[in-house]
């Protein structure tokens, strides 16, 4: 039956030529797109890593002024928590959490080097976003006399760059420069949301004198609403005049942060769906094509004994040769993707992609195909040989 099929197949090559291409295209962009949702899917089912409810966001920028900046900075931060509204406050680097600013550097230790995303916060950052701690402690102002600059890392990081080893009280060099001692390590830091990945990251407590990091998140109590806001705002102005002020909810940012990564989905999805209709409306075509030339073939075989479903198996067998060829050759470009490692993505995320893309074809194929082989199955011989 099969080498009776691939000889039918072979001897029509030429019609069917253009139906494996439309195939093989098809898998490669359901391939693709399937990837992205796997991807984005698996990376939203894990935790975010810190509370973001509550937060507001304060960008202070000095445009220009010079003048006695830390301790303009120190006494904003005085005046923030002195509120009834604020439960605490922590000043940090401009990388806030579902922000688009990235500031990322290297690291070293036993001479396995890896790259993180960095951030700049005061001993108060944990507290202002729960951060739970798996080891150790957050930095305090004591750390600043340490011999070695105290950070905090996630367990990626961890995981990437100590291997099995524990990193607690462990030394480490920055960008080959500075040495730096781990006090805590954290689980997961999406700062860029759900659908982010969990990338490693590197906590390091800000200088006395730091004037660059001024941005300010703020962990409001439940009720608070805009009038605080406006009277958080006007203060701080009075405070430092010239200077600007934005405030911004984490929770309206991570929104934002989900359409960015949604919209291309959507897109892509568009795409997949406006091709795999044009599959299936040309399979429906030739198919029915096909019945009408081949009614003379039908009735004979009809003739000789075969029945209904031998007659729909054969046709639904076509298709399904034709959709393995063209699968064959577009798994010979999908295949390179997890071996390559293509994006630095886990192989897991391909496979899955790779075996669903293929599930995805047959099923449309074979509803496509199943309507014109039960007709072609019902044609009498009788009338298909008079026909002849």
């Amino acid at each position: 039956m099969l080498q009776h099929l691939f000889k039918l197949i072979w001897n029509k090559k030429g019609t069917h030529s253009l139906l494996i291409i439309e195939i093989f295209a098809s898998f490669l962009v359901l391939f693709g797109v399937l990837s992205l949702i796997v991807f984005n899917a698996r990376n939203y089912l894990q935790p975010i890593g810190f509370e973001y409810a509550q937060v507001w966001n304060i960008d202070l920028a000095s445009n220009q002024d010079t003048v006695d900046v830390s301790r303009k900075l120190a006494n904003v931060m005085q005046r923030i928590r002195s509120y009834k509204e604020v439960e605490t406050a922590t000043r940090m680097s401009s990388n806030t959490p579902f922000s688009a600013n990235q500031v990322s550097g290297s690291m070293t230790y036993n001479k396995v080097t890896v790259g993180a995303d960095f951030y700049y916060t005061d001993p108060d950052f944990n507290k202002t976003l729960d951060l739970p701690l798996l080891k150790g402690r957050w930095y305090r102002e004591g750390d600043r006399v340490a011999k070695f600059i105290p950070i905090v890392i996630n367990k990626k990081l961890e995981d990437k760059l100590f291997l099995n080893e524990t990193s607690l009280n462990k030394v480490i060099k920055i960008d080959d420069k500075s040495s730096y001692k781990v006090v805590g390590v954290i689980d997961k830091f999406k700062a860029k949301g759900e659908f982010m990945s969990d990338n490693p990251g590197l906590f390091e407590m800000l200088a006395k004198d730091d004037t660059w990091n001024s941005n300010v998140l703020i962990k409001t109590k439940g009720g608070t609403d805009a009038n605080f806001e406006a009277k958080l705002v006007k203060d701080i102005a009075m405070m430092l005049p010239g200077w600007g002020i934005e405030v911004s909810y984490l929770k309206e940012s991570r929104l934002n942060r989900h359409n960015l990564t949604l919209v291309p989905v959507i897109i892509f999805l568009i795409i997949s769906a406006f091709l795999l209709t044009n599959v299936a409306l040309g399979l429906f075509g030739i198919l029915n094509l096909n019945i009408s030339r081949r009614k003379n073939e039908i009735g004979l075989r009809r003739a000789m004994g075969a029945t209904e479903g031998k007659v729909a198996i054969q046709f639904l067998g076509e298709i399904w040769v034709i959709a393995t060829f063209s699968l064959i050759i577009g798994l010979l470009f999908a295949v390179q993707f997890p071996l390559m490692n293509v994006f630095d993505l886990d192989s897991e995320i391909y496979i899955t992609s790779i075996f669903a893309s293929i599930a995805v074809i047959y099923i449309i194929v074979t509803l496509c195909a199943w309507l014109p082989s039960k007709q072609a199955s019902r044609i009498h011989p009788a009338v298909a040989l008079h026909e002849e």
